[in-house]
């Protein structure tokens, strides 16, 4: 017999890959960056608040003395309450339609558009929206508004719920595509009707999306300055956004007080993007990516 002879293979060594010192400053410098880019305005904006006009010289320093007052003369001046009052109830309302009619709108073009033409053209129809700036419909947005008389909180909270649709149908259409369509079909089995099987079965799991297009919804309609300034007649009926014009005077502005008034506007948003960054994170990309 022939011994047989065993020859024995050798594992290759894998290379190591060395690190990319290059990616990792340039990264470092980014970071860097984005930091004094976002700080930057927000240190900016609280110092000039804590200041009274004396200690303007140095507009980066501490000041010396923190003067609260600017934020107690701030608040009368703007008639704070009464525009808080404004700004919270159209931005609550048009969170609360948005999130029912936008979603459901969303939900019916998202399960007909597959074998429909005409839902699928509705859907392109509502996305492209998205790439119309509104400089270009101001104009004759105005002049219609005056002309169904929708220039007062109600009707620039049913403005909002409407131009928040493209986007909103864009974010709901992705994460729609993402529930299995047999959660419906046994409810339909059990006898539900379709607005049954929406917000009974469908409405109560799109809760993460509902939840990112509510905190995006906040953030816009908070934020909003030019639709408020074109449609909004009654002085009254302004926004927080608004009344921010009355520390600015023909020959000077009062940069301490209007900074402070800054940021008591700032706030809620503030505070609120702080506390539900990641449902925006999520939400974004559940809804984008598919």
């Amino acid at each position: 017999m022939q011994a047989t002879e065993t020859t024995s293979v050798k594992p290759k060594k894998l290379k190591r890959e060395r690190p990319n010192h290059t990616n990792y400053t340039a990264t470092a410098i980014l970071a860097v960056l984005a930091i004094f880019a976002i700080l930057g305005p927000l240190y900016l904006t609280v110092v000039i608040a804590l200041k009274d006009p004396s200690q303007m010289n140095n507009v980066l320093a501490w000041p010396s003395k923190i003067n609260w007052s600017n934020f107690k003369d701030a608040w009368e001046m703007t008639d704070f309450p009464t525009k808080f009052l404004n700004t919270l109830f159209i931005t609550v309302v048009n969170i609360v339609f948005t999130i029912i009619t936008n979603s459901f709108v969303a939900y019916v073009i998202t399960r007909y558009r597959s074998h429909s033409k005409l839902f699928n053209g509705l859907y392109y129809y509502l996305v492209s929206a998205m790439f119309i700036p509104f400089n270009v419909i101001m104009l004759p947005l105005v002049k219609q508004v005056s002309m169904f008389h929708m220039d007062n909180v109600f009707g620039i909270t049913i403005l909002y719920i409407i131009f928040g649709l493209p986007m909103n149908t864009f974010l709901y259409a992705g994460f729609v595509k993402q529930i299995p369509i047999a959660l419906e079909e046994a409810a339909i089995m059990d006898g539900a009707t379709p607005l049954q099987v929406f917000f009974k079965v469908v409405f109560p799991i799109m809760k993460p999306m509902h939840a990112t297009v509510a905190i995006l919804s906040f953030m816009w309609t908070w934020n909003d300055f030019l639709m408020p300034l074109v449609l909004l007649s009654n002085p009254k009926q302004q926004t927080l956004q608004l009344a921010q014009y009355v520390f600015q005077g023909q020959f000077s502005t009062n940069y301490n007080l209007a900074f402070a008034s800054y940021m008591l506007v700032l706030a809620p948003v503030l505070l609120m993007y702080i506390f539900f960054q990641r449902y925006i994170i999520a939400g974004v990309t559940s809804g984008a990516v598919k």
